[in-house]
């Protein structure tokens, strides 16, 4: 065990995410927390991007030669890395008796509002930019919409619930922000002054909610009532994102990618140049053929969400004409 420990701490780590927007080294409100993780742990590592796949539940991840770490598996990527004994900022706090109240209240209330916001609330430009805006409009658009829908199915939001369901997720929110507001108070941290898994989140979720989100957002009306928070929020940035290039913190670079998500041997285009060409392995081949796979899948899905929603406006038409 030890002897493999020693060989990740040689190899070096790349972090795969959605690119940078809104001033954020990546605006994605799931890939964001977990870059702010590494930051906090002051663990280095070298940032790329995949916009190949806008909506795969594998991005964002952590490789590092035949290691890697999926959003997807395993509870996400921190609890593969605590696990794995890589890195882990919550080993002290995990028994604190307000960890899991404000665990829930992060992962769940915040998570969903900020969801609601971006594919809901307001008028989506924000997320078409973070997921959609390397894609052609018309397939952009169409898989927009389609999330647009599997968003709302998640949320339990319907036409007859709508107003209902938006009031009770802003009213979360609401408290949520004050109950964090409160425990934070003036302290740099959540708990004890020291960084954890859940001030990263916390912070990846303040970040893309006041940077991503327009001047007309409810949520960032709500996050903005709490100036401790904003605080808290631009402070940290400053130091683990503005001054990530100091001596103070990890270095990183950002690296454009357009590799396919998978396991095995690294072969990012960030890799240095001078390493000699070799043959693709067969489990490289096997990547890229499930890569076809994958585009032919999501335009399938796009034609049958086209389909369905061309009989649900024939129902409505013809309902509406009785």
């Amino acid at each position: 065990m030890e002897q493999v420990a020693g060989e990740r701490e040689a190899e070096e780590f790349t972090l795969v995410a959605r690119k940078p927007y809104f001033d954020l080294p990546t605006a994605c409100p799931i890939c964001l927390p977990l870059f702010i993780y590494l930051k906090l742990a002051h663990f280095p590592f070298r940032l790329s991007f995949n916009s190949i796949f806008p909506d795969s539940d594998q991005i964002p991840y952590v490789e590092s030669g035949t290691y890697v770490a999926y959003n997807n598996e395993n509870s996400g990527v921190v609890e593969c890395l605590k696990k794995d004994g890589i890195v882990d900022l919550d080993s002290e706090f995990q028994s604190a008796p307000d960890w899991v109240s404000i665990q829930a209240m992060i992962n769940s209330w915040l998570a969903d509002a900020l969801t609601y916001e971006l594919w809901v609330g307001t008028d989506g430009r924000s997320a078409y930019k973070i997921y959609y805006s390397d894609l052609s409009w018309p397939i952009g658009k169409v898989l927009f919409l389609k999330q647009v829908y599997s968003v709302k199915q998640r949320l339990g939001i319907t036409k007859d619930n709508a107003e209902h369901r938006e009031d009770e997720i802003y009213r979360r929110a609401k408290i949520a922000y004050g109950a964090l507001s409160t425990k934070l108070g003036e302290q740099n941290f959540l708990f004890d002054d020291r960084p954890s898994s859940l001030d990263a989140t916390f912070l990846g979720h303040v970040l893309v909610t006041l940077h991503a989100l327009p001047d007309t957002s409810v949520l960032r009306s709500k996050v903005l009532e709490h100036d401790n928070i904003v605080r808290y929020a631009e402070k940290l940035k400053t130091e683990l994102i503005e001054s990530g290039s100091s001596s103070s913190g990890p270095q990183f670079r950002s690296v454009p990618s357009s590799s396919t998500p998978r396991k095995g041997p690294s072969n990012w285009s960030s890799k240095p140049k001078s390493k000699p060409k070799r043959e693709k392995t067969e489990e490289e081949k096997t990547f890229k053929r499930r890569a076809k796979y994958f585009l032919a899948a999501q335009l399938l899905a796009v034609l049958l969400f086209l389909s369905m929603m061309g009989v649900m406006i024939l129902v409505t038409w013809s309902s509406t004409r009785r």
